[in-house]
């Protein structure tokens, strides 16, 4: 008698067959039915209107740099950018509009993340949809700021001492210390690549460009210009974040507000902080023209 009878019983085992086979066909079905809502138009839409609310944000940091330079006041990161665009008029409205098409484009690459790219080699597959999905994380966490502004949680205070508090209670974790240093390493190597992708003018292949050789040459040298001040901003924050883990001075890590004002520290910082808050306004009119360009890989 085979192992899978029972006396007086039928066969059981293509009984399980036959369930395993109809859990594999629904979650096949639910699989599908996702990636159709992610191919919409309207997610689409929302989620072009995320790279513009993203290019606001990054036009309203360096503003603020600008203003630092000049011996002004403000928080030059994205939670002071968006206290900032809550005070202007409509400003719930603006918030809550941003919030939706930044989650909108952070489900949209997240869509990426799992659903494309599955018809390229191995390596270059993971290397993009790892690169994807951390794209959903960066658009994910603005989200998450802007709604907290919205229901009026949010606070564009000091920023600094938050990203120090953070650090500390991080270290005093088992293997916190490491972690810290693959995170500001991480962030490090991510600017490396900003700056590289804007010499290169890598960042044109996501781009469908302007048939006129005018508003072909006036995108490109805003990529450049906003991709290398990105990048090093990027690069400046993550250093600061591995070197307070290494020496273990959590007070040295102090995010994107503390890494601009570590640049206005510098010899020249004031005109260097100015100079790279002009390239972080660029990347933000780059990210608002993306939105009309932006090849949307689905």
């Amino acid at each position: 008698m085979a192992r899978w009878r029972c006396a007086g019983h039928a066969p059981i085992a293509p009984r399980r067959r036959y369930k395993g086979t109809a859990i594999k066909r629904e979650l096949k079905q639910a699989a599908d039915a996702a990636e159709n809502v992610t191919n919409s138009r309207t997610l689409e839409l929302l989620a072009r209107a995320g790279f513009a609310a993203s290019g606001i944000l990054h036009l309203l940091v360096g503003a603020i740099a600008i203003r630092l330079a000049m011996g002004g006041t403000g928080n030059a990161d994205f939670s002071g950018a968006v206290a900032e665009l809550a005070t202007q008029p409509a400003g719930p409205f603006l918030l809550w509009a941003s919030f939706a098409a930044c989650a909108a484009l952070a489900l949209w690459q997240a869509s990426d993340a799992i659903f494309d790219y599955n018809h390229l080699p191995t390596k270059e597959k993971a290397g993009k949809k790892a690169k994807a999905a951390a794209q959903a994380l960066v658009y994910a966490g603005l989200a998450l700021t802007l709604m907290s502004f919205a229901r009026g949680t949010g606070s564009g205070g000091d920023n600094q001492q938050k990203a120090v508090d953070f650090t500390a209670s991080l270290m005093k974790a088992p293997g916190g210390v490491a972690l810290l240093v693959l995170l500001g390493a991480g962030i490090a190597v991510t600017g490396v690549a900003y700056g590289i992708r804007g010499v290169k003018q890598s960042f044109e292949k996501q781009l469908v460009m302007p048939p006129s050789p005018a508003a072909r040459k006036a995108v490109t040298g805003l990529g450049v210009t906003g991709y290398v001040a990105k990048g090093t901003v990027l690069l400046l924050t993550g250093l600061l974040i591995a070197i307070a883990a290494i020496e273990a001075h959590p007070e040295e890590s102090t995010g994107l507000d503390g890494a601009l004002r570590a640049l206005r520290d510098q010899p020249f910082g004031l005109y260097v902080l100015a100079a790279v808050g002009a390239g972080l306004i660029c990347y933000g009119v780059y990210s608002i023209v993306r939105a009309r360009l932006a090849k949307m890989v689905h």
